[in-house]
């Protein structure tokens, strides 16, 4: 006899036990310590902001705006696998206590982003409107919205068009960022007209699901699979994932700007690959100017410059441990052990492309500090900047490639 409610519960333990075991790896001693200091570097400099708070700031626009934003994505995982399509299709009239349980785990998952919000936002609320008062009732408020919009999540994926899905989330977005903006203007007037065309919206969602009788298992099994994997790529920076298959693009034009000045010679095989390697996968690249980017837009905006100098050291830190990894990459590639080379020739290729990556990176948030601040943090940064790489590479990464 088919048990959902068991079935789900297995699904769930290990979702759970495969999720937490990567979080170790990803929140371990050295990016803890990097985010607590991110955080409290943050909290400072918004708490410096508020004190300075100008009159005309606009507060209710960018509460409405992230208030509406938490609301809307309201994703729902379904914990399915691509044999379910075969194996569970027979079951589907008794797989209704299993998608209740799915959408009631979904919300309890989603309430961190809903509390992270409620807690970014409440001293912005209290230095513009004086007190907390009202602010907790559109707390509450939002909570009631974020379960009505995993409802009108689930009706949706009913439907395979998705531009109609497109066009719900966009309409439900608007419909309750004006809500928030006349909830906390004071005009319940307009916010209970919205109501009524938000609560309109929710019933044609739900007219739309009482069409379709049949499950588009296909597209929810899409859905959590793609969300996995954007799991697994976040893990991937910190640790090994066996089960995350990495995209190959061809960038001509970057592979040729990368080896265009690696001489064409036996001994620098394994600078020519890893050079490609960093050009066409999309994880490293994408992770080193993300993190490039935020680093840039930090130290800008950073008025102190020993603050701001420690902050890109904090992000070359960052950037080189997790560039490290792609010594990992061909780890599965018989053809690299046929190599007529020692190891020791792609331990040195390895470790001079960090090092160069880090160098670029300590030049360009030296520009930065130029244009911002003056010559003296700029040569601050530059010389911390290249030491820093210098120890970390010999000092750290050298000992880990192993």
């Amino acid at each position: 006899m088919f048990n959902a409610q068991r079935f789900f519960m297995n699904r769930f333990r290990a979702y759970v036990k495969e999720t937490s075991r990567y979080l170790q790896y990803m929140l371990n001693g050295h990016t803890a310590i990097a985010l607590l200091f991110l955080l409290s570097a943050g909290a400072y400099y918004y708490q410096q902001f508020l004190s300075t708070l100008p009159a005309n700031f606009p507060t209710v626009w960018i509460i409405a705006f992230f208030f509406s934003l938490v609301a809307t994505y309201s994703p729902i995982q379904t914990f399915l696998k691509e044999a379910d399509l075969v194996f569970l299709l027979p079951a589907e009239q008794q797989m209704s206590r299993y998608f209740f349980n799915a959408i009631f785990v979904s919300y309890l998952l989603q309430l961190y982003l809903v509390i992270l919000v409620l807690a970014v936002f409440a001293p912005l609320y209290a230095a513009s409107f004086g007190d907390y008062r009202g602010y907790w009732l559109y707390a509450i408020v939002l909570l009631i919205l974020k379960a009505w919009n995993l409802m009108a999540t689930w009706w949706m994926l009913k439907i395979r068009d998705k531009y109609s899905r497109m066009f719900d989330n966009v309409a439900r977005f608007i419909l309750q960022f004006v809500l928030f903006f006349f909830f906390i203007e004071g005009s319940p007037v307009f916010a209970g007209i919205t109501t009524f065309l938000l609560f309109f919206l929710f019933l044609y969602a739900y007219y739309l699901n009482m069409r379709q009788k049949a499950l588009a298992w296909d597209l929810l099994i899409e859905k959590d699979r793609m969300r996995m994997r954007s799991f697994y790529r976040l893990a991937n920076m910190f640790t090994d994932v066996p089960h995350l298959k990495s995209q190959v693009k061809k960038r001509h034009w970057l592979v040729h700007l990368l080896t265009a000045r690696v001489p064409f010679d036996q001994k620098n095989s394994y600078t020519y690959l890893y050079r490609i390697t960093l050009a066409r996968s999309s994880d490293y690249l994408g992770m080193y100017i993300r993190l490039l980017v935020i680093g840039l837009i930090a130290i800008y905006y950073i008025p102190q410059q020993w603050i701001a100098v420690l902050i890109g050291i904090l992000f070359l830190y960052l950037a080189g441990l997790q560039l490290m990894t792609i010594w990992q990459h061909h780890r599965t590639v018989l053809w690299i052990d046929l190599y007529p080379l020692s190891h020791d020739a792609r331990k040195q290729a390895v470790i001079r492309m960090l090092q160069q990556l880090l160098f670029l990176q300590t030049i360009l948030f030296t520009l930065t500090v130029v244009v911002s601040k003056d010559i003296t943090g700029s040569l601050m940064m530059l010389i911390g900047g290249l030491l820093f790489s210098l120890l970390f590479v010999y000092g750290y990464i050298k000992g880990k490639l192993k």
